[in-house]
């Protein structure tokens, strides 16, 4: 009788203890929610990058981030069908090129593991939400900006990348409505540049002899700007150019009085955002389909803050 009590005694505290241990493993076992994004090289993925980093932290994910080492779709789709292999709790994506991937990003849907759109929105259904910025307000922005800085009747050119892509052709959309309200003529349009700097050069160059009276420049994103800038400055001109991004090298033609001032995303909220949305999704809650992480616009008077935390993050 004896033994039989101490058996059963031993048994039910084994399953006591088994209990205990797989209820703490389910405990410490963190959602997985991998990330991938367009470049980890650029200022502005890399900003994106301690956004996340910050996220993964703070609301307890086991997060992964990986991007293509060159701007091939091929390399991104491939890196989706890996990704699809190790199954993970959420999907985040940057697309490079949205039309190439979305058929990869459904087989996550069949699988039942959300996807989260960063940085470029997409008409997509299957979309659990897009985090990033709101490229028409965006362009709108840099228009009313730009505008500020000229008279009614100035003569202005807008420069972009390629007009298929979602993010450029919006920001041009904005820019065009806010430079037309104001009165400002649009006398020349580029786009198709890509980021070739010869070419955008030329194009420029190209610009200002047709157009000797031109005033002021937007560009669809901050690369293309500082393109602009330094063939306005070897012409010995000075006149507003607007960029998109608030990457650190734009800023400091700000602070040093060279630029009066331009648009910004937050690339670090935007980060921060997708992994806060990608945790309410994992706990069933409801997400919003369009979360922006908001536009600044950068001037004198606020350029140094900015610069410094930036400079931070990129440490």
């Amino acid at each position: 009788m004896f033994k039989k009590l101490t058996l059963l005694l031993f048994i039910i505290t084994l399953s006591f203890i088994l209990i205990a241990y797989i209820y703490q493993q389910s405990i410490d076992e963190k959602p997985k929610v991998t990330v991938v994004l367009k470049d980890l090289n650029s200022e502005y993925g890399r900003m994106i990058e301690a956004g996340l980093k910050k996220g993964f932290h703070d609301f307890d994910i086991e997060g992964k981030i990986v991007a293509p080492t060159s701007v091939s779709f091929f390399e991104q789709v491939d890196l989706l069908e890996s990704i699809l292999m190790e199954k993970p709790d959420i999907l985040i994506i940057s697309l490079m090129f949205p039309e190439y991937s979305i058929p990869t990003l459904d087989k996550f849907i069949e699988q039942d593991i959300p996807v989260l759109l960063l940085d470029t929105d997409f008409q997509w259904d299957n979309k659990t939400t897009y985090i990033g910025t709101d490229n028409v307000a965006l362009g709108r922005t840099a228009g009313m900006l730009l505008g500020s800085q000229l008279q009614t009747g100035n003569e202005v050119a807008i420069i972009g990348l390629d007009l298929y892509s979602p993010v450029a052709s919006k920001r041009i959309m904005g820019a065009k409505r806010s430079l037309d309200t104001i009165g400002i003529n649009i006398i020349a349009e580029k786009v198709n540049v890509y980021s070739e700097p010869l070419r955008v050069k030329s194009e420029i160059e190209t610009i200002l002899e047709k157009h000797p009276k031109i005033k002021g420049i937007m560009a669809t994103n901050d690369e293309l700007a500082l393109i602009a800038f330094q063939v306005i400055e070897k012409h010995d001109l000075k006149m507003p150019i607007i960029g998109a991004d608030g990457i650190n090298e734009m800023i400091k033609l700000i602070e040093e009085g060279d630029l009066p001032g331009s648009v910004a995303q937050n690339p670090y909220d935007m980060g921060y955002l997708s992994v806060e949305t990608a945790k309410k999704e994992l706990n069933g809650k409801n997400v919003e389909k369009h979360i922006d992480s908001g536009i600044d616009i950068i001037i004198k008077g606020n350029v140094e803050q900015r610069l410094d935390f930036q400079k931070r993050l990129l440490k």
